[in-house]
């Protein structure tokens, strides 16, 4: 409960006192109008170099091994012109500075959420300056939240105020701001299936080199098999092997480093040239549509990139700041280089680079860590698209299902079983599939490339209600990386019959899931919204069902923040009886990374005090994970004996405000007739005496309750704590159009039946468990 200090400008002595306020409303708007800061920029440079460190291994094993890959995706063909290879280098290096190091590394980190990065912090982060979610709810007590600090747009900023407003009455720009969100974390999944595949595929067919027996066929069972291993293992999670991640890419990126600086000494020190821009444009000149088909293989050098941002929340913007520029970006140059100047003495190995440019000495060494770079890489990868689905589940757009925390030490690295389940399924189907690397690369490409749009559409959206930057600093940014983006886009959509089908048909089912689920969540919020009783008719409620009171804590389980939900009043029906402390419980998750611990419930009372009913809203972030059920009661236990102190405060302090008000108008009335001195002499001496002596008998009264129930709510929890949830049955109305039935009525229903239930998702005893059935026609 929040308390506030009104002291009015007034000289009258009946107004000029303190009284409080509080919000009361549990629905309300949210705009806190206090200065945001940059994460990660504070902290000592011993703490952001090992950050720096850090970061090395967990966020750069993708794009780290990608040149095992990308000349043989961009050259499926052979090279034709010994020059071409001048443009393909040329265009991997300005690739490498535009997207990653311009884009992302010195602009995109910025707009982090409270640390969070990702195309689901960007949404988080515009929905709490501007009201887009089709589920409303913005309170304002949740603006009280530390971690809510957000400069809201001043009027000041009228484009900033203007763009706000559109997005807000819009229907059509809030349905497209969260087709976006759901689209790049469906790509974000597709990702993660991905690059396992081509990660591992890619790091074992070297071995072909010195077994040149093995078959296609024999690579892609080994490859299946470190699959199996790494998606077996996930449940252990990152933190277990997670110290090993940074060494065995740091001694990766000396290899590669030191092999291309090698091949570029030995073969062709001419390649620099490449740095030359113009090189780019002969390339096209002498290619035409085959120069702009290759960029779908040339893209694959950022693969990655966009884990830089989603894992931002482990760093910091200057620790990935120098791990990229000052290890990232010269190690890959160098192979990347390297491996030009090797193909301008030997073109003919272009389907097999990497390997065939290692000299003798350092192959197996180099293989055995290619291995493990590129399993890192995927765990990466796995560890990444879990931590955003999670993040997706607090928005509604899938069931509750169980997310395990595999780490004390690092918080957001999350397990999901059946996610995981599927997407090692998925990984294993596609590289027997495919079989080859450039196959599962023009797939991933345009994984790649979607993500990158979606980001940059959400950073123009933050940059003009956020930031609120000049306009041509803006257009600037959207044209050059979205114009730049898109190109590379289309040429990876020329593949689409060659493998690029398979994103876009993950991305529609996870999608269709997704719209579907989140669909129907709103259409039942709005339902129970509507047929929601006010919370001033518990009393009537209570008498009418001839309700009796049982011991114990029930907590009853809802997704209303106000008045009493549908499934309360079918309960009294059929079952007339309540515990005898009783709480309508929401969890609710704000647009913020995390919520502390202090500001998690907030409480009001329902009803009148004798019926101890209550309302409780337990907010977290969307990083933040739902504690044990024990710990969780013992929190909220301890957290409704405070507010009841507090409630109590507040109604002591009201009591003496209205009578000393009283007193001074008696005293105002009389004054006309009294000297001044007896005024003064009434004022010093009689009232005080009166007024404390009440006082103290209010205060001591008040204190006496507040014990007691405090001592009421303790014995009562040790009878026992039931949770009750609300089992709704979601239908369409008969009179639905053949579309809406199969939505609700099928797919909606099959991922409710078959999905994990909420209670294992909140971890809730089944022998502490009551459900109550109850039927929605939408």
């Amino acid at each position: 409960m929040s308390l506030e200090v009104e002291n009015p400008a007034s000289t009258d002595s009946t107004t000029n006192r303190l009284s409080l306020k509080r919000h009361d409303s549990l629905f309300g708007d949210a705009e806190k109008v206090s200065g945001g800061k940059y994460h990660g920029s504070e902290g000592n440079w011993v703490r952001t170099l090992h950050l720096a460190f850090q970061s090395v291994g967990i966020i750069y094993g993708d794009i780290g091994t990608s040149p095992l890959y990308v000349y043989s995706s961009t050259f499926p063909n052979g090279i034709k012109n010994n020059d071409d290879l001048l443009g393909v280098l040329s265009l991997i290096i300005y690739t490498l500075i535009i997207i990653p190091m311009l884009k992302y590394v010195f602009i995109v980190l910025y707009a982090n959420d409270n640390g969070d990065g990702g195309t689901f912090a960007l949404y988080s982060l515009i929905s709490r300056y501007a009201k887009i979610r089709m589920i409303p709810n913005q309170q304002a007590e949740d603006a009280m939240v530390s971690n809510y600090s957000i400069e809201a747009p001043t009027s000041q900023m009228r484009r900033a105020q203007w763009v706000k407003q559109k997005l807000e009455s819009s229907k059509t720009a809030k349905i497209v701001l969260f087709t976006l969100t759901i689209l790049g974390t469906s790509m974000v999944m597709g990702d993660g299936t991905l690059t396992p595949s081509i990660s591992v595929l890619s790091a074992v067919s070297g071995i072909r080199e010195k077994a040149p027996s093995l078959n296609q066929t024999q690579v892609v069972g080994i490859s299946v098999a470190i699959l199996f291993m790494l998606f077996s293992v996930q449940r252990f999670g990152t933190d277990k092997v997670g110290y090993t991640f940074a060494p065995v890419i740091s001694v990766w990126f000396l290899l590669i480093a030191g092999i291309g600086m090698y091949n570029l000494v030995v073969h062709d020190v001419g390649v620099l040239r490449a740095f030359n821009p113009w090189y780019i444009v002969q390339y096209f000149r002498r290619n035409g549509k085959d120069g702009w088909v290759s960029l779908g293989g040339v893209v694959l050098c950022v693969t990655g990139t966009e884990g830089m941002f989603a894992d931002l929340g482990h760093f910091n913007i200057r620790a990935v700041q120098i791990s990229f520029n000052g290890i990232l970006f010269p190690s890959v140059a160098l192979c990347y280089i390297g491996q030009a100047a090797y193909l301008r003495k030997f073109p003919e190995n272009v389907g097999d680079t990497f390997y065939k440019s290692i000299p003798e000495s350092l192959f197996w060494p180099t293989f055995i860590i290619a291995i493990l770079a590129a399993i890192i890489a995927s765990q990466a990868m796995l560890s990444g698209a879990f931590a955003i689905l999670s993040k997706a589940l607090s928005l509604g757009c899938l069931p509750r299902v169980q997310v395990i925390h595999t780490s004390k030490k690092y918080e957001g690295q999350v397990y999901i079983p059946e996610v995981n389940f599927m997407m090692g399924l998925a990984s294993i189907i596609v590289t027997i599939a495919f079989r080859t690397t450039t196959s599962i690369g023009n797939a991933y490409g345009i994984c790649v490339v979607t993500t990158f749009l979606i980001t940059t559409h959400l950073m123009t959206v933050v940059m003009l209600i956020i930031w609120k930057k000049h306009l041509v600093f803006i257009l600037l940014f959207y044209v050059v990386f979205g114009f730049t983006e898109m190109i590379y886009l289309s040429a990876i959509l020329s593949k689409f019959i060659d493998g690029g089908y398979l994103p876009f048909c993950f991305a529609l089912v996870l999608m269709t899931l997704m719209a579907t689920w989140h669909y129907v969540q709103v259409k039942r919020y709005w339902y129970e919204l509507d047929h929601v009783v006010p919370t001033n008719e518990m009393t009537t409620l209570m008498e009418k069902n001839d309700v009796r009171r049982i011991p114990g804590l029930g907590l009853l389980y809802t997704e209303l923040i106000q008045g009493i939900p549908p499934v309360f009043p079918r309960l009294i029906k059929k079952i007339p009886s309540v515990h005898s402390i009783f709480v309508f419980m929401s969890i609710k998750h704000l647009p913020i990374p995390h919520v502390i611990p202090a500001e998690r419930f907030l409480f009001r009372q329902v009803g009148s005090t004798e019926q101890r009913i209550f309302r409780c809203v337990a907010r977290y972030g969307y990083s933040d994970r739902l504690e044990e059920p024990k710990e969780f009661s013992g929190f909220l236990v301890d957290s409704l004996k405070m507010f009841i102190q507090e409630e109590s405060a507040f109604r002591l302090n009201e009591a003496e405000n209205d009578e000393a008000s009283s007193n001074e108008v008696s005293e105002a009335q009389t004054r006309p007739i009294r000297s001044t001195q007896s005024v003064v002499h009434s004022e010093e001496t009689i009232q005080p005496r009166v007024s404390s002596s009440h006082s103290g008998r209010i205060t001591f009264h008040a204190n006496q309750t507040v014990e007691e129930e405090k001592q009421l709510i303790d014995r009562e929890v040790e009878r026992g704590v039931v949770y009750l949830m609300g089992e709704a049955n979601v239908s369409a109305a008969p009179n639905s159009s053949i579309f809406k039935k199969v939505v609700v009525n099928y797919i909606y229903t099959f991922l409710r039946k078959n999905l994990t239930e909420g209670h294992k998702a909140l971890s809730i005893p089944k022998d502490q468990l009551l459900k109550v059935g109850i039927t929605y026609e939408i």
